[in-house]
């Protein structure tokens, strides 16, 4: 995002040739060199024992979450609401939302398939040296009484102060379906809520631009307090995880777009890099949701559907963090305990997988998904302390899966549909984040009339 919005337009109608402005940096090279550096000062702050470089780190990383957090529960709140009202300006809204869900769930029991053959070939918890005692038992516990009953809240406070993103989803939808039934009377507060989500889309958009610098703070603090040896430990199971994703994510949904959408993936994943690198960077759905719906609409899915979609995928869509790793993490769990799986525990694995993944709702990390998984199979909560160590690694890649899902499933749907602009889908390119910020062209494009997009029978 541009720092002077302002600026942006006579910066465009410069000649290219001239050479007296100092070119920027492209936002995926601010990343890769927070990644280098971050890796760097975490191996010497790791070998040099420097304590001080270690706090640094960990302080800097802090920070960029904490910034991060700050906007996640107005972020989804209004988010939300305002999605939900934005159906009334979609034909057939009831059918895209239910197509929508549909082709979450299927992606998702794809991925959990994934998951679990990698598992099952791989046994990732034999030889790995760790043993019962390793584990701690879990602070966050899950199970299906707590996510059901847990939904609802006993105050409309304690969900924004605590950051429950599952309780701020379901006032988001009662408030933004009791908007839709009062009709006019309603838009009033409509028009205030979207100008509060721009507002908070805009300061958000100035915290991601600190993504480079809270790089160097996350990438070398892990270095610095896990150290090599500790994820070696765990190496089969991280590359399990990193394996999983990775033919979900250049696989699975490439064969999608080839085969259900007819679409280039090649083109989705030069229009979607942007949010898919920062969501390996911030390790947060919800933070990286401003940037996954403006790629979102650049692959040509309509502005009102995508606004819709995409919210909605960001606190439920979790094909990493809710498919993939509790699928591997139970075979792994089971195997450090010498528990022995049979094909109904599977078939669990993957039920909880497909229905519970709105229990991962929230700035990072899988773990209330996985201790609702353990619980319902029965295996020891301990087991999520072994897997906490190594974290902050496999969330990055996790997270960075579920932001393509939540990118392609919009896209799938439109095309099923009729309603993606194919013309902005072959154009989309991975331009650099800074350029989200320059809201003239995307201004210009929704004066243009739409007031209803039109869906085939």
């Amino acid at each position: 995002m541009s720092a002077n919005p302002a600026s942006a337009a006579p910066e465009a109608e410069q000649p290219t040739g001239s050479g007296s402005r100092i070119p920027r940096v492209p936002f995926w090279a601010q990343i890769v060199a927070g990644l280098v550096l971050g890796v760097l000062l975490g191996w010497l702050a790791r070998s040099q024992d420097l304590g001080w470089l270690v706090t640094t780190l960990d302080e800097i990383g802090s920070l960029f979450v904490q910034l991060l957090k700050l906007a996640v529960a107005p972020l989804v709140f209004f988010a939300i609401l305002v999605s939900i009202t934005n159906l009334r300006q979609v034909n057939n809204a009831a059918r895209l939302a239910t197509r929508t869900l549909l082709w979450f769930m299927i992606t998702s029991l794809i991925a959990v398939a994934i998951g679990l053959a990698i598992g099952l070939i791989t046994n990732p918890g034999s030889g790995t040296g760790l043993t019962p005692k390793d584990g701690a038992l879990s602070e966050t516990k899950g199970s299906w009484i707590d996510f059901l009953t847990g939904i609802v809240p006993d105050n409309v406070i304690t969900p924004f102060t605590e950051l429950n993103v599952l309780q701020i989803v379901f006032m988001a939808a009662v408030a933004g379906i009791a908007a839709l039934k009062l009709g006019e009377k309603a838009k009033p507060i409509l028009t205030l809520s979207q100008s509060v989500l721009e507002l908070l889309q805009k300061a958000l958009w100035w915290v991601i631009r600190l993504a480079p610098i809270g790089t160097v703070g996350l990438i070398g603090y892990a270095i610095a307090d896990y150290g090599w040896d500790l994820i070696g430990k765990y190496a089969t199971f991280t590359a399990d995880v990193y394996i999983g994703c990775a033919l979900v994510m250049f696989g699975v949904y490439p064969l999608l777009l080839a085969t259900v959408a007819k679409v280039s993936p090649l083109q989705f994943f030069k229009g979607a890099w942007p949010a898919i690198q920062l969501a390996f960077v911030s390790r947060s759905s919800v933070g990286t949701m401003p940037v996954t719906q403006k790629v979102t609409e650049r692959l040509g899915v309509p502005k009102e559907y995508a606004s819709f979609a995409v919210p909605f995928g960001a606190t439920t869509k979790m094909d990493g963090c809710a498919a993939i790793y509790p699928a591997l993490a139970a075979i792994f769990i089971a195997q450090i305990f010498d528990v022995q799986l049979g094909i109904g525990d599977y078939l669990l694995i993957a039920f909880v997988s497909v229905i519970g993944s709105a229990a991962t709702a929230g700035l990072t990390g899988a773990t209330v998904m996985l201790t609702l998984t353990l619980s319902t199979l029965g295996l020891p909560l301990e087991g999520v302390g072994l897997l906490m160590a190594i974290d902050p690694i496999l969330d990055m890649m996790r997270t960075a899966t579920n932001v393509a899902g939540q990118a392609l499933v919009p896209v799938i749907v439109a095309a099923r549909e009729k309603i993606l602009d194919h013309d902005a889908y072959n154009s989309a390119s991975a331009s650099p984040i800074d350029s989200f910020g320059d809201t003239d062209r995307d201004e210009v494009r929704d004066a243009e009339p739409q007031s209803a997009v039109p869906v085939t029978a």
